[in-house]
């Protein structure tokens, strides 16, 4: 049974709502997995100022934080962030920044890696986020295992061959049906983690 680790920030619910759809079809191919949250680091000005978000982080307070021990224990690994100015937010950045230790130690390599995001309209750097996120993962000497065209779900969810990508409208709701696509991605995250994990 293979590793997996569901590392989400999500600040007032869409990306939280993308991990636990993935945790739920690496569940069901197979996977012992955990979700876990980047800790919040924005002041608490900024989050008072958004009912939701304050909100999201009061509904969610029970999720386990990431810690470098869940990412050694992982054989891979499923990322789902908002993106912020085409770039992963601060709160996940920094969890990337501070592994070092095992990245120096040779415990990030072969690590088998995916990606989620959402943004609030249909081109504000979802692309970018994920290309930026995957740039740390070839630091860290990971597998990166992009959907791509690998099934027809994700041309309903927009087609991103990168990963999978949602708008969040003005409500707060997904615009976009990508459920499908999260599963297929997670599943086949599960899969090649397997193939990776058993040679």
């Amino acid at each position: 049974m293979v590793k997996v680790a569901v590392i989400y920030y999500s600040s007032t619910g869409t990306n939280y709502q993308l991990a636990k759809w993935a945790e739920e079809a690496a569940k069901a191919a197979g996977a012992e997995v955990k979700v876990v949250r980047a800790p919040e680091n924005a002041p608490e000005a900024a989050v008072a100022s958004n009912p939701a978000w304050k909100e999201h982080i009061e509904a969610t307070k029970d999720v386990p934080e990431v810690t470098s021990d869940v990412i050694e224990w992982a054989d891979g690994i499923i990322f789902s962030v908002p993106t912020r100015f085409g770039a992963v937010p601060s709160q996940m950045k920094s969890v990337i920044d501070s592994q070092g230790g095992l990245w120096a130690t040779g415990k990030t390599v072969n690590k088998v890696v995916t990606a989620m995001t959402s943004a609030a309209n249909p081109h504000g750097g979802q692309e970018a986020t994920l290309l930026n996120l995957y740039t740390a993962m070839m630091h860290w000497g990971a597998i990166i295992v992009p959907p791509g065209y690998s099934n027809e779900v994700l041309y309903g969810a927009g087609g991103n061959p990168y990963g999978t990508s949602v708008t969040q409208g003005q409500d707060g709701k997904m615009v976009e049906d990508v459920e499908g696509a999260v599963k297929h991605q997670a599943k086949r995250l599960v899969e090649v983690t397997t193939k990776v994990a058993g040679e």
